[in-house]
């Protein structure tokens, strides 16, 4: 990843660009998930986790957990790769949030990915979804992701198509 983007923060517990909110460091026992914002028109994919995962059932912005040494832009790379069987590029970080659970404290660092190649199929949980501005609140999201929702809905400029291979 090049430079960090200024700090900015988002009044939702989310920070664009920021290493971790707040000035809180993420510690040795936390957790660090990449997660990815793939649009296609005016539609935001979501993903249901698997029904025996942590925070089972409920639907999440795709990516999953980096492993040491790997950069979070790498991360989502694999991760979607795995899970939905394509290929993307990562693009602008949207937000960062470092959220706890009860034992257990997770960083989520999120980006903005253009599909490049393959369409997304739920490989490892049981549901997929594109997903409408107006139609976010029917579903249900883990608190780490939820605290993006609020920008989510007010950023204009995320809810356009980073010229996909839709639009090729």
């Amino acid at each position: 990843m090049g430079a960090p983007t200024p700090s900015a923060h988002g009044g939702d517990g989310t920070h664009a660009g920021a290493p971790a909110p707040c000035g809180t460091a993420p510690g040795p026992d936390t957790t660090e998930v990449a997660a990815g914002l793939i649009f296609r028109g005016d539609r935001l994919l979501l993903a249901q986790r698997p029904p025996t995962a942590h925070l089972g059932g409920l639907w999440e912005f795709p990516g999953g957990k980096r492993q040491p040494g790997e950069s979070f832009p790498d991360c989502l790379r694999r991760e979607l790769r795995e899970e939905l069987g394509v290929e993307v590029d990562v693009l602008e970080p949207v937000a960062s949030v470092l959220h706890d659970y009860p034992g257990k404290r997770v960083r989520l660092e999120f980006y903005r990915c253009r599909l490049t190649r393959g369409e997304p199929q739920a490989l490892d949980g049981p549901a997929l979804a594109w997903v409408g501005r107006d139609e976010l609140d029917r579903y249900e999201l883990p608190p780490a992701d939820a605290r993006l929702l609020r920008r989510l809905r007010t950023a204009s400029n995320l809810w356009s198509d980073p010229e996909g291979i839709e639009n090729r």
